[in-house]
């Protein structure tokens, strides 16, 4: 009888710990997902607030030379667009403030820093003044921003137009078309925000036309991009690119837009591809595919923003994009040093048909490119 009961009491133990094991389990599989709550310190609002802080009192840069630009570069109008972002889903009018009074002097004495829209590079500088018409709703933005999306799109001009800007502006595209990976950010993020801040769906029409023909254009079999047509390497930062023009577009293009379900197709066969190459520490590296190759922070910050981004609209499967969103963010965040720089960000980088070329370019700490994706990614992880 003793014999029997204790048998009893070793399954009914067994029963309890195997539960528990499985409640365990199931514990750390939705934690792993969880995008809501990170260790202190970690999370989105306090990560974003010091790299936000940090942006304001930067000098505008100029590419790491000591020497001022002639005007806004791109990596700065990315960064800014970020802090504007951030502010906007922390509801910190403070920092708002602050990036508005670092735009005041474009409107006088500094007018010269304000790019001329007659390059992708350039035009995207428009995403700063729409964003801060829509949170300030002060006229002179929308007008100058509007501006600049229209040219984007208007009749060829200036010294860059060649015979191929004729041709991509007599197919329906902007005129400023090249097919660089760079593009899908460059021309979607301005069209999309002029779209926001009007409510002109011709805006969103120009994005998502012009994103089907590069998907059309440059998409590889395995979902990934070459860095231009004719340099057959996946460089992390060129894929980043297209990984958040996708993830812009699709946040805003209506859901009964007819280029809707091309887009679609094309991002989630791109992050069914990344999610294979993100390393078990959560990084992704220069060249995407290449083992040898240096883990690095801006494309990690941009692949993260489109996991984020994906699991949020409900375009990924949670419990598979989920944990790998966190974990590209909380790999990310240790890449950041005292100062507020993020470290290991690719230096500037034209295109050349060589392997070696991409896995010799400098790693730079605190340089703008890899500033701009923490931003976009603490916004995601606040947004709703």
């Amino acid at each position: 009888m003793k014999s029997k009961l204790n048998r009893y009491l070793m399954i009914a133990f067994a029963t309890v710990q195997v539960a528990y094991g499985f409640d365990q389990a199931a514990a750390q599989k939705k934690e792993s997902a969880d995008l809501k709550n990170f260790p202190e310190g970690e999370g989105p609002a306090a990560i974003g607030q010091k790299i936000a802080a940090h942006f304001v009192v930067t000098p505008h840069t100029n590419f790491g030379r000591s020497t001022p630009p002639r005007y806004i570069t791109y990596p700065e109008t990315c960064t800014w667009y970020g802090a504007l972002t951030f502010a906007k889903e922390t509801k910190d009018t403070h920092l708002l403030q602050q990036l508005a009074e670092r735009f005041e002097p474009l409107f006088g004495s500094s007018d010269t820093l304000i790019p001329k829209p007659d390059h992708v590079d350039y035009s995207v500088f428009g995403a700063v003044p729409l964003e801060l018409y829509m949170q300030t709703k002060e006229q002179k933005y929308l007008n100058l921003g509007k501006q600049i999306a229209d040219k984007q799109w208007g009749t060829p001009e200036g010294p860059r137009v060649n015979a191929e800007a004729r041709r991509f502006y007599a197919k329906g595209l902007s005129w400023q078309t090249r097919l660089w990976i760079d593009d899908m950010f460059m021309i979607t993020a301005l069209q999309a925000q002029a779209y926001r801040a009007t409510g002109d769906k011709s805006y969103i029409e120009h994005a998502a036309t012009e994103m089907v023909f590069y998907l059309d254009s440059l998409q590889r079999p395995n979902g990934l991009f070459y860095h231009a047509p004719d340099v057959p390497f996946f460089w992390g930062r060129g894929n980043g690119w297209m990984a958040v023009g996708m993830s812009e577009v699709l946040r805003s293009l209506p859901k009964n837009n007819p280029n809707r379900t091309r887009i679609m197709q094309g991002y989630q066969a791109m992050m069914a591809s990344l999610l294979q190459y993100q390393a078990s520490d959560g990084m992704w590296r220069q060249l995407i595919d290449d083992a040898e190759s240096w883990p690095e922070t801006s494309c990690t910050g941009m692949f993260t923003f489109a996991f984020i981004t994906g699991v949020k609209e409900g375009w990924l499967d949670k419990t598979i994009y989920g944990p790998a969103a966190r974990k590209g963010w909380l790999a990310l965040i240790k890449y950041i040093n005292a100062d507020n720089d993020i470290t290991d960000v690719c230096e500037g980088t034209n295109k050349k048909n060589s392997r070696q070329y991409y896995l010799d370019r400098k790693k730079n700490t605190g340089d703008l490119h890899g500033q701009a994706p923490i931003l976009w990614c603490a916004t995601a992880l606040l947004r709703k």
